[in-house]
């Protein structure tokens, strides 16, 4: 059992994330909270790193590893007995003002799930953060949920921000938030260098670590391959027998699926006459174990974009770039040299991006809109501050967005993004933003008066 030492795990990293966890700490209203995301994108570092750093003691536990604390929950949910077991197991006195609990793999022991609810009501006063690779999977079985007596917060892999903090470059960081576009685009070089290695290293922690401590590339690859394979392994020790199959051909046809020019998904490049039903069970599953996402079409951008969701047709997406590039066996070299025969998958890569890029931030509902009777696309719109942002994504300098063009006459949105390898400028209601300062987007939706 680990008990909050300071020097918890040599990893060096700030995720934006730890601010969230501290807002919580101070709040009045505090519930216990559940830690969302996909297996290794940092759960377990970010609770332990929120402890060393907030509290002055921490009593974590790993119910996946610990059979006889599994037990805890099942005769009752008193939380002195609780408080007692936990305080025996640790060897500390647990005090609620200074004690962090966290409860990891949490899903293994699901009455502890359950008694969530009982810390909330009969022990409002401690403070609990819990969490589970495959938690999504088991909240859809019959774990009895303490519906209201939670709050979540969801991890995603390393933004391209917190990439560039990783590896030393936060003078970078700095310089976008500047907004001084003159120096950012002096810089443009630089950025653009970063950008293509974080499509090939992505945001998964481990693979930043390691390639912050010795920019080897084949090292990064390795362990992009590791992960994918224990993914894998998850899906025959965890999943439904009966959907295994199709899970591994829904993963398997992900890079085919965002290699075409409409990435819309099909079912029928999964296997030739498919049909939605057959893999409705295996795609949820993928779903809410994070591993994947799924961002529907709207046929009208209007508020609330909910409204106008178009559940039948729908991207999906990895849930880390460098997974991507993993799983479709890219090299460094023509990635990072912009090789022409690569420029129709560094398409699907950019979009990959751009919706991580999004959807690590909590302050965009995404998207996409086409027309119903055209070609007619744009790659995302967001919901924003009582705007809807059409976002439209060139993997290079190309600024020709005919859609965009398309989608501006029909709606005539307040403001438009276009973001691309070229720099940043105001065009109308049309912005350019490059992809490296796609972080702030929101700062230019808002600077529309």
């Amino acid at each position: 059992m680990y008990t909050g030492a300071l020097n918890h795990n040599k990893l060096k990293m700030r995720r934006t994330k730890l601010a969230e966890l501290i807002a919580w700490k101070n709040s009045n209203s505090r519930k216990p909270l559940i830690i969302r995301g996909a297996r290794q994108v940092g759960k377990t570092w970010l609770m332990k790193e929120f402890g060393a750093t907030q509290y002055p003691q921490t009593v974590y536990v790993n119910f996946e590893k610990n059979k006889r604390l599994q037990a805890l929950f099942e005769d009752d949910f008193d939380i002195k007995r609780v408080i007692v077991a936990l305080q025996a197991e640790s060897g500390l006195t647990i005090e609620p003002e200074n004690t962090l609990l966290i409860f990891d793999e949490i899903q293994s022991a699901p009455s502890a799930i359950t008694a969530l609810k009982y810390f909330q009501e009969d022990g409002p006063g401690y403070h609990i953060v819990s969490a589970g690779s495959l938690l999504g999977v088991a909240l859809h079985s019959n774990i009895s949920f303490p519906v209201g007596k939670v709050e979540f917060l969801d991890l995603f892999p390393l933004s391209f921000l917190e990439f560039l903090d990783a590896i030393g470059e936060s003078s970078l960081i700095d310089m976008l938030y500047s907004a001084d576009w003159k120096l950012i685009t002096a810089y443009k070089s630089k950025f653009i260098e970063r950008l293509r290695q974080y499509y090939y290293v992505g945001g998964m922690p481990e693979a930043v670590m390691k390639f912050s401590e010795n920019n080897n590339f084949k090292d990064v690859r390795d362990i992009q391959k590791q992960i994918l394979s224990a993914y894998e392994q998850d899906f025959s020790k965890y999943a439904p027998f009966e959907i295994v199959p199709r899970i591994r051909m829904i993963w398997n046809s992900i890079p085919a699926q965002l290699a075409k020019e409409n990435r819309k998904f099909i079912y029928g490049l999964i296997k030739e006459g498919s049909r939605a039903k057959d893999y409705e069970i295996a795609l949820s599953w993928l779903i809410d174990c994070g591993q994947i996402h799924k961002v529907c079409r709207v046929t009208k951008p209007a508020l609330p974009l909910k409204a106008y969701e178009d559940r039948s047709a729908f991207k999906l997406f990895l849930v880390d770039i460098g997974l991507l590039t993993a799983m479709g066996d890219i090299d460094a070299k023509t990635l990072l040299e912009g090789n022409a025969i690569f420029s129709e998958f560094k398409g699907a890569l950019t979009e990959q991006y751009v919706f991580q890029q999004l959807n690590n931030s909590n302050e965009f509902t995404i998207y996409y809109w086409s027309a119903a009777r055209s070609s007619s696309e744009v790659d995302f719109v967001v919901q924003f501050n009582g705007m809807v942002v059409p976002v439209e994504v060139k993997a290079e300098e190309n600024l020709q967005a005919k859609s965009l063009k398309v989608y501006m006459e029909k709606f005539g949105p307040k403001v438009s993004i276009r973001t691309s390898m070229s720099d940043f400028r105001k065009q109308d209601r049309l912005t350019n933003l490059p992809l490296y300062a796609l972080t702030v987007l929101s700062d230019q939706v808002l600077s529309v008066k």
